[in-house]
């Protein structure tokens, strides 16, 4: 089975040691890039933006192995501008993203009744996709680059944590990305059995992965140009990766309430079955 997945330091309890598990194939690319993966075949399962699992062509189950998610803030998904978010017009959204796009969006509406243009932004090279787009006030950025390049805190003195937003405003977890496949695959009866037996290896990954977090964490923090100290802090104390049924929540109300926006199509997110294989 190829697997999809990003390589943030953020993915290290689900991803770190898969390369060697008998049976898959590891396939890295960025967030943005997994959903497509999935629809053209590419990939079997994709740590993809939950986000995709609604707004795409194909659709997708949501298999509940593993989450990259929070209760409060992540560190690494904020906006950051030069004016009060109230204020914002236009933010340069960081194209790595799907899901942390369409949450700025429901934040600033919700919380600042501020509805900024979208532009897409290549945050990695500092340049706006869009031909004439104008100097950026506000970004939204995401990824390690958050913490090891930030912006320039004198030219943009506001940022908003979106994990820790949504948090307050609703007392609910948030997904970012989790492990899904496609519908049709899953609705073969030999599709799935090879699909639920990756998932089983996932999920066997990631408890064991668990295990022996502060190893990994010291292995792999210096080489994404992260303090070992912090990298402990974000990936072992405020990020989350069991979807069980309080993230669940948290992303069906995601769901609605963007929907309501009208910045994605109604769900519902479709989950493959009740629990978690081990």
């Amino acid at each position: 089975m190829n697997v999809a997945c990003v390589r943030y330091l953020n993915t290290a309890p689900l991803v770190y040691g898969l390369e060697s598990v008998r049976g898959l194939t590891v396939e890295p690319a960025a967030p943005s890039h997994i959903a497509g993966m999935l629809i053209d075949g590419r990939a079997d399962i994709g740590l993809a933006s939950i986000v995709d699992a609604v707004r795409g062509p194909v659709p997708m189950v949501v298999l509940p192995v593993g989450m990259i998610g929070c209760a409060g803030p992540t560190l690494t998904v904020r906006v950051h501008s030069d004016r009060p978010f109230e204020q914002i017009t236009a933010l340069h959204a960081d194209t790595d993203s799907h899901t942390s796009v369409a949450l700025a969006q429901v934040i600033l509406r919700e919380r600042f009744a501020a509805a900024p243009q979208i532009i897409d932004y290549d945050a990695r090279e500092g340049v706006a996709r869009q031909p004439d787009a104008p100097e950026p006030h506000a970004m939204l950025l995401i990824g390690d680059k958050v913490v090891t390049d930030p912006p320039d805190a004198e030219r943009f003195p506001h940022a908003l944590d979106l994990g820790e937003a949504w948090h307050d405003m609703t007392g609910l977890p948030f997904v970012y990305a989790a492990w899904m496949c496609r519908a049709e695959d899953w609705e073969n009866a030999e599709r799935r059995r090879e699909l639920e037996s990756a998932a089983t290896l996932l999920a066997r990954q990631r408890l064991h992965n668990a295990t022996r977090l502060g190893g990994i964490i010291a292995e792999v923090a210096p080489r994404h140009r992260w303090p070992v100290d912090l990298a402990a802090q974000y990936v072992g104390s405020l990020l989350r990766y069991d979807l069980d049924a309080e993230a669940r929540r948290g992303a069906e109300a995601f769901i609605a309430r963007a929907s309501a926006l009208e910045l994605l199509p109604p769900g519902p997110l479709r989950f493959a079955g009740a629990e978690a294989p081990v």
